[in-house]
């Protein structure tokens, strides 16, 4: 009558096969996306902790100016003469120009 046999014993050694494939899938994916992100992250940090009186810098925003004062959270921009406005630390892009 039935002439299929169970054969719900085999595809073992898919399943090492398979943990082996994500885990070099999850390595590929470290090394070329999630590793670079975190560094660049790690040098933006450091680029905002040593902005200092004078440093020229662009915001995130798009604004350029001249830093005229710091806090820990908040940096002053002079964006024309005698024009200053206030920005938290974390909307600083770039430093364009480093004060002499």
């Amino acid at each position: 009558m039935g002439g299929s046999g169970g054969g719900g014993g085999a595809g073992g050694g898919g399943d090492i096969s398979f943990i082996i494939m994500m885990a070099v899938v999850f390595a590929i994916f470290y090394f070329l996306m999630i590793r670079p992100q975190q560094q660049k992250q790690k040098e933006i940090k450091k680029m905002r902790e040593s902005l200092t009186h004078g440093d020229m810098v662009a915001t995130l925003g798009g604004i350029h100016g001249k830093v005229t004062a710091l806090t820990d959270s908040i940096v002053t921009l002079e964006v024309a003469e005698k024009v200053r406005i206030k920005v938290s630390r974390e909307c600083i892009g770039t430093v364009t120009q480093k004060a002499t």
